[in-house]
């Protein structure tokens, strides 16, 4: 989306580097060998040729990414531009195969070198720039919008080391860099002329310029430089070819000669290096300080060059700025890009010449912000003498506007400055700080939650006072994923046998798969069902003993919980119950227990002492029953570790039950709850995030539900929770508590689970011990339904057929038509 726009319709290899067909597929793979890669094909290593394959795919991406820029440039479209500081892109190679529709000429064009598509497919390093669902929502939606023919940019950053790659060490999680650019990334494209540049620190100026009004100039005491790197993201079967353009930091002079020449060769190349650092890796530690300045640091640099570039591409179309929010809706994915709004009111203010009024009109107008927490302490503030060391000018655009905000709050609410305090942009207590979240608030005309209840929760507590002031300005955008990964090229079998019955308009219009339903009623079709499921158990049953040495059988219960651990995602629920099952499997060996294997994944955060004693509690649980004889006929546990998209593409093909457990009125939405039903899985879970509409949807004879409800839960706590009483009321869970305690899975070892137990019967603060007993409960229900094959099988295509509401193409489209104003626009091929 940059640079002259040339008159030219075919501008690739005249050999046909642009067409579909095997032949042309082959003679770009070929190409792309010899002329990009230097390599002959019979010297060609997989990696090789997956590359080849990755830059002759890429070339016919362009020529559809030429077309919608050009279309987009010359038309007065509506673009959204959706800022976030994680995309968890997953592989590309096959998603990109499949949108062009082209999997099977190119299976045939590697035949001719004698190479397997699948075993590509294999080689691709799957890009480190999330950490999940923040980052997997975002890469959904850009899928979702190309395919629905939506306007729509990406921006983030291009991190050089992602989130880490998890390796299990004596059952602990340890962290190893995560070096996702080591051999390249064939799908960017540098754009190095595409820079701009960045400041921060030093002291601001106020003047009179030469019409007398009062302006500010930034002087920075340091620059770097925001390089473009730009990756097409191709809709499903259509020409739409969007962008993700990532920004790359680095120094504006990398090299310091007059250092060199005197023999400080470090000083040389200082510059470079701390440059670099702010695009280093994904979330640095911020505990310490120098870690919250980069972080601090990471947010500003990478929105500051987004919007820098959104002014650029409208000169590029010939528009003054004040046209800026008629051509574009700039979406904050959570705080992290709050600082937007302050950005764009000092490049409109000092940049664009812009008095305050029209420039706060243009902030408004243009911004949406999406919260995703309801978790008080993960909604983002940062100490206001760093934010003011760091950034001065937006230090005093940020007073402004609050002094400005605080003005009408007081006029609306004459004497209550208890509200004038809860709103603020400041906080006052422990340090003064400024708050993002209200930040992202005062400065949009539509903020939205990632489900009902969550959406709900957050008018009445989290930014209740901000509903009270602008009603109109909220509304709900429920989460969904694409099923074009998740599904149709997660669960090929499962595409096939769903495509075979009701056509494949399906996968872009999951509403279509409502038609499934009269198939439950089907023997013959229920029995195709469950030969591909079992199918699809198998390949994870190979993932999983090539990467753990767990041997897991398919005919088992697949019950799986893969996600961020976190307490209050409530991993140790889960474990809990493990524990009961091997107490009472080992006191009645004779117990009737329908065999199932319980599947952890996910990671910890580096510094999270308690969700990394969750981990070591499941690798612990699962090296003593997968060696005990006694119960391992019956009962087996994994830890998957390094969990990612690419792996999480088998285990939602083959999962039986999801485990969606939080605390009610904790989790915001989910995505993973989603992408287990669409393939087939039952839920088991609370009434929290989107299980409450996936029961709705999938009905509640169909879903497995436990626990307090969010008024349970308040109630609880607000007439005063002791957790020791319900241990001393259960004398199951009591036992296994013990267990757990006196070294039964730790080899004697009685320290290294006390941490979590005390923490547990000491406070419980996600309230794990109050559901145990409904959970167990719900867990005999699932037991029972399991033991009835035609019933469970009857219920999973249930789900599957009442999955369309979460497809991430229905919330793309809500946003577009209730937030963002952006309609569908076709783009030709000429």
């Amino acid at each position: 989306m940059d640079g002259k726009v040339y008159e030219v319709s075919r501008v690739l290899d005249p050999d046909g580097h642009d067409s579909l067909d095997a032949a042309s597929i082959a003679r770009s793979i070929a190409y792309h060998l010899q002329c990009s890669l230097g390599r002959l094909p019979e010297a060609a290593t997989d990696h090789d040729f997956y590359k080849a394959v990755a830059l002759a795919v890429r070339d016919r991406l362009q020529q559809r990414w030429a077309a919608t820029t050009r279309t987009y440039l010359r038309n007065d479209v509506r673009i959204a531009c959706y800022l976030s500081a994680e995309y968890l892109l997953g592989p590309h190679l096959g998603n990109n195969l499949a949108n062009l529709g082209i999997e099977s000429a190119t299976r045939e064009a590697l035949r001719d070198f004698d190479r397997d598509l699948d075993a590509l497919l294999d080689q691709e390093e799957e890009p480190g720039l999330g950490n999940g669902g923040l980052g997997r929502l975002a890469a959904c939606y850009l899928d979702s919008a190309a395919s629905l023919e939506r306007p729509m940019v990406g921006y983030g950053l291009r991190y050089e080391f992602g989130i880490f790659d998890q390796e299990i060490r004596d059952g602990w999680q340890a962290e190893v860099t995560d070096k996702w650019l080591r051999r390249g990334n064939p799908w960017e494209i540098a754009k190095p002329e595409v820079t701009y540049r960045v400041g921060w620190g030093g002291r601001t100026e106020h003047y009179r310029d030469g019409e007398g009004r009062h302006r500010v100039r930034w002087m920075p005491d340091r620059v770097v430089a925001g390089t473009a790197y730009d990756t097409p993201i191709q809709g499903h079967r259509v020409n739409t070819c969007h962008t993700l353009r990532l920004w790359s930091a680095s120094a504006v002079e990398s090299f310091d000669f007059q250092a060199f020449n005197t023999g400080d060769y470090y000083a040389a190349v200082d510059e470079k290096v701390r440059s670099e650092n702010v695009s280093k890796v994904l979330y640095p530690n911020d505990e310490p300080e120098a870690g919250k300045r980069l972080r601090l640091a990471q947010q500003y640099f990478f929105v500051s060059c987004s919007l820098q570039d959104l002014f650029a591409l409208l000169r590029l179309a010939g528009e003054p700025p004040e046209r800026f929010a008629d051509r574009y809706a700039v979406q904050m994915n959570d705080t992290h890009p709050s600082l937007a709004v302050a950005e764009l009111m000092r490049l409109l203010l000092d940049e664009h010449g812009f008095e305050w009024e029209p420039a706060w009109d243009l902030v408004v107008r243009s911004m949406g912000y999406t919260n995703h927490t309801l978790l008080p302490e993960a909604l983002e503030t940062w100490p206001l003498g760093l934010l003011a060391e760091l950034l001065p000018r937006h230090v005093e655009i940020i007073y402004e506007i609050n002094a400005r905000f605080l003005a009408e709050v007081r006029a609306r609410r004459p004497g209550d400055e208890a509200l004038v305090a809860r709103v603020s942009l400041f906080a006052e207590s422990g340090g003064r700080s400024v708050r993002m979240a209200n930040l992202a608030t005062v400065g949009s005309h539509a903020i939205n939650g990632v489900a009902a209840l969550h959406t709900d929760l957050l008018k009445s507590s989290v930014l209740r006072d901000f509903y009270d002031l602008w009603p109109g300005r909220f509304s709900n955008k429920t989460n969904g994923v694409t099923p074009r990964r998740f599904l149709a090229l997660a669960n090929p079998g499962l595409r096939d046998l769903v495509t075979s019955v009701v056509g494949d308009g399906w996968i872009g219009d999951m509403a279509r798969l409502r038609a499934l339903e009269p198939y439950a009623d089907d023997a013959g079709f229920r029995r195709r069902w469950r030969e591909v499921r079992r199918a699809n158990k198998q390949r994870l049953a190979a993932q999983v003993l090539r990467t753990t040495g767990v041997a897991i059988e398919p005919d088992w219960m697949y019950d799986v919980q893969v996600k961020r651990i976190h307490e209050y995602k409530r991993q140790h629920l889960n474990a809990l119950h493990v524990v009961d099952l091997y107490r009472r499997l080992k006191r009645e060996p004779g117990r009737d227990v329908p065999p199932r294997v319980f599947l952890f994944g996910g990671k910890a955060a580096p510094g999270y002492f308690m969700a990394k004693r969750i981990i070591k509690l499941v690798t612990s649980l699962a090296d003593t029953i997968n060696a005990d004889p006694a119960v391992n006929g019956r009962l087996r546990v994994v830890f998957l570790p390094n969990f990612n998209v690419q792996s999480a593409q088998a285990v939602y093909a083959a999962a039986d039950l999801s485990e969606q457990v939080s605390t009610a009125g904790k989790e915001a939405s989910g995505t993973g709850n989603m992408k287990f039903m669409m393939n087939g899985a039952l839920t088991i879970g609370t009434l929290d995030g989107a299980n409450v509409e996936i029961r709705e949807e999938a009905g509640a004879e169909n879903f497995f539900l436990f626990g307090l409800t969010v008024a349970e839960v308040e109630r609880l706590r607000r007439t005063g929770y002791r957790p020791r009483d319900v241990v001393e009321s259960s004398p199951r869970l009591r036992a296994c508590l013990e267990l757990i305690g006196d070294g039964t899975f730790s080899r004697g070892d009685r320290e290294v689970f006390r941490p979590l137990v005390e923490n547990l019967i000491g406070s419980d603060p996600f309230l794990v011990l109050a559901d145990f007993e409904s959970y167990v409960a719900c867990q005999e229900r699932v037991a029972e339904a399991w033991a009835d094959t035609e019933r469970w099988t009857r219920m999973s295509i249930l789900n599957t057929a009442r999955s369309g509401k979460f497809s991430s193409d229905r919330a793309v489209r809500e946003y577009c038509d209730e937030i963002w104003g952006v309609s569908r626009t076709p783009v030709a091929i000429t």
